[in-house]
Order: C-alpha cells, then structure tokens, then sequence
C-alpha cells in the first residue's frame, strides 16, 4: 500500500493543491479547489470508505479532494519525495503523536490553523488530556480526531472460578496470571519483541502504572530511576514466571488469548471487533468457540487502567491521532477538517469504531452526542453488528472514557521527539529483551536504556 501511494504521489507531479507555483513558495497551496489529503488509514475498505466522507464533504462545498493513503512509517520518506516534487499534502489524517511531533519538529505543520479549528469546534467539547497530548509549549499543533486505548483483557469465568479478584493492580495481575497458568493454559500473554513498537506500548503502559516515566518535567532522562527497574522486574517476572516462551507480539498473543492458551493479554481497543468474531482473518477458535461463536467474548473481561505500588493513580495508555494542517494550505483545509469533527464525525469514527473512541465528545447543543453516537456504531469487517449488541453498557462507557486520562511518556513534558526517537530506536524492548534472554539485572537494562535515552538526546537536540 505505501509502494502505491508512493506512485501514485510521485505520479501526480504537481496537480495537488502544493503546487511549487503559487505565492508561498515551494510546497505552497494554490487555491484551485483541489486538496491533496494524506491519511495513515491505509487498508484498502477503509480508504474507500474515507473517500466517500471526503467526496460527500466536497460536493456540497465544490472541493475535489485527492486522497492518497501512506503507511505510518513512510511519512517521513514521502513527505522529503512530496516536498521534492512541489506537491505536499494540505491535511494528514490519523497521524499519530510521534509523527505529529516530528512534523512540528521540521516546521511542517500550521499552528494557527489547529488552533483556529479548536476554537471554532469548542475547546471544551474535547476532553482535556486530547488537548494537551497535541501540544508543544502551549501551542496546538493538530486537531485531535479519534483514539485507541490500550486494554487488559482477561477471562473473567476462570478468575471467578478460581476465586481471584479481576485485574486492576500489579499485585491482582500477578495473582490472576499465577491463577491461571496452569496446564496448557499460560497466565498471559504480552509483548516482548526486541524490535516491535508493540513491546514499546505495552511496556510504556505498565511502566506509567508505576510512576515510571522517560523524562521528569525538566526533561531529564528518568529511566534508571526506581520506578523504572521496579516495572522492568515485574514485567518480565510475569513473562518468565506465567507465560509462553520465544518472543511474543501483536499476532501471537491475539492467536493464544483466541485459542483459549492464555488467561489474558495486552491488545488494543482494536481487537474489540476480533474478539466478537467479526473478521474472518481473526477468529476466536478456543474449543469452547465451535459451538458458540460468543463464548469468548461473553465471557471476557476487559481493564482499562491499571496501577503499580510506585504509581500515585491508575494509568492509562492510548493513541490520540489527529488532522494535521501542513504549512501554506489551502483555506478550505481548515473548513474540512471542521466539518471532520463535526458533521462529518459519526462517519469518521465509523471506519473502526472499535479502535477509533472519540475524543470530541460532543458539541454546544449535546455535550454528549458524539460519546452516546459511538456506543451504537456498527463494528466489524465481514460482519457486522453494533457495539452495545456484543458489550454492557458499563465496558463501553468506561473504554469511551479511557482518552479523558491517557499518559504517553515524554510529550506532557515537551519531550515529544525524544519520545518518538527512544520508540523508534526499541530502547526499551531490546531492554526488556535483555532481561529476558540473558538474564541481565533490572539495574543493569536499567542503566543501559539510560545511556542511549540521554545519548539520543543529544542526537535530536533536547
């Protein structure tokens, strides 16, 4: 998909709405009724379905909006090949907060149109954490669109057959995998990948649940700190202890939570819709599961915060992506992304209700429209059904909540690039993978990650 949407740029030479001719120099909009849009929602059904949005949008407003889907991680690449050809994009869609920050990192994106936008919108109609995450010294960089939030789902007959509390703290995750690992049953499954974000995130959740974080608010690297080696021991004591052996990621621990070998596992919101049976490629097939295709599901609880003995409160993890305006866009970008948070918002968070929760939560007449709008979105790929058809109306509502309390290491104290570097570059699961594998100390991991944290540092300028 991005091969394609690389030629497909690169093939358009400059017709876009960036063309090299106009006023604001090179990568500059010319207001010729075309916009180029960008979007990280590159599956083939979801394109489709964001081109008709767009075409809806611009045939009441005479816009002709190109859309052109690029991977998340050939952002940095293209957009060097669009800036090349004259043709940058107006607006990207779904860009994550690393890539955000990377954008405003080189200058790329228009402030005061995010800004402008959230204002228009009603500040307060957002919740607050979505606000500050895509911030950079008080200043909005994009517009926060949708989230997905990272879960701990577990079996909940089996906890309460064995008499243990439902997951909320270090200590009742450790005394639920413990409970559950028994026979050919591991006690769970979690990330541990030395080059996957997958570990990253998962672990990155975690370490906030224990008050451990990559910077302190002066921005100095934190991750020798006690905090930090005390969720290192506790994560890979609950792999080596009540997990399954060889490097674990985002496939095999969905397959072994599926097949009913794993009491419970870290996933995104995203496997909400999986987990109901409504994607052929990703089925639940626990034995239990031929002859009831709900059974998994029904009988699966689901954690949205959880909390260390060195966390002051329950954390919770998650992605807020945005609409981000680029430099010297054309006006209509604004009024598109305005109507993408508006009108047009029960479509958008219609492409995958189940990893995309609002973070608009509604407007000045109904402060909960887009919330109440959410929980009765049809989810699903080959099937479909609505969302309050398969969970209680207290999981939705709690999984709607998450985005209101969402932590991400390094962006609430200004370190957004360091944070996406240290990402990038697996420190963390390659430390993990240390531990794991070689039996090397938390101290140590510790100190290491420390090292290259504070030597990426200086490589991204902080």
């Amino acid at each position: 998909m991005a091969a394609l949407a690389v030629t497909a740029l690169l093939a358009a030479g400059c017709g876009g709405s960036g063309g090299s001719g106009s006023e604001g120099g090179e990568g500059a909009a010319e207001d010729d009724g075309t916009l180029l849009v960008w979007t990280t929602e590159d599956l083939a059904d979801r394109v489709k379905t964001q081109q008709a949005i767009l075409n809806e949008w611009g045939k009441s407003t005479g816009t002709t909006v190109k859309l052109v889907a690029i991977a998340e991680d050939q952002i940095n690449t293209v957009i060097a090949s669009a800036e090349a050809a004259g043709d940058r994009p107006d607006v990207i869609a779904a860009l994550s907060l690393n890539g955000m920050n990377q954008l405003a990192t080189d200058d790329l994106l228009d402030r005061d149109a995010a800004a402008a936008i959230v204002a228009e919108l009603g500040a307060d109609t957002f919740f607050p954490r979505t606000l500050e995450l895509t911030k950079a010294e008080d200043e909005q960089l994009a517009v926060p669109s949708d989230a997905w939030a990272q879960l701990l789902f577990y079996r909940k007959d089996l906890l309460s057959k064995a008499g243990v509390a439902e997951p909320k703290t270090f200590a009742d995750l450790e005394a639920a995998a413990k409970a559950l690992n028994k026979g050919k049953m591991a006690g769970i499954v979690a990330a541990t990948a030395p080059a996957d974000s997958f570990t990253q995130q998962t672990f990155e959740h975690v370490a906030m649940a224990n008050g451990c974080q990559l910077t302190n608010d002066a921005g100095d690297v934190t991750l020798n700190s006690p905090q930090c080696q005390e969720a290192m021991t506790f994560y890979t004591n609950l792999i080596k202890n009540y997990s399954v052996k060889g490097n674990q990621d985002a496939d095999t621990t969905r397959a072994g939570y599926f097949a009913g070998t794993a009491g419970m596992t870290i996933w995104s919101s995203f496997m909400l819709d999986e987990l109901a049976g409504l994607r052929n490629d990703a089925l639940p097939t626990c034995p239990e599961c031929k002859k009831d295709r709900n059974f998994l599901v029904e009988n699966t609880g689901v954690a949205t915060t959880l909390q260390g003995p060195g966390g002051a409160e329950p954390a919770a993890f998650g992605e807020v992506v945005s609409w981000s305006v680029l430099q010297d866009a054309s006006p209509k970008a604004q009024d598109l992304v305005t109507y993408m948070m508006s009108d047009g918002y029960p479509e958008w968070l219609g492409i995958a209700p189940e990893g995309k929760l609002p973070v608009r939560k509604g407007n000045a007449d109904n402060p909960e429209e887009y919330v109440q709008a959410w929980q009765k979105l049809q989810a699903g790929v080959d099937k479909k059904a609505l969302l309050s058809s398969i969970y209680p109306a207290e999981t939705l509502t709690a999984i709607a909540a998450v985005p209101g309390s969402f932590n991400r290491w390094g962006i609430p104290q200004g370190q957004g690039a360091l944070a996406g570097a240290v990402g990038g570059q697996f420190v963390i699961p390659q430390a993990l993978a240390s531990m794991l594998n070689s039996g090397v100390s938390a101290a140590d991991a510790a100190s290491k990650a420390q090292e290259q944290a504070e030597q990426i540092k200086t490589d991204v300028g902080g």
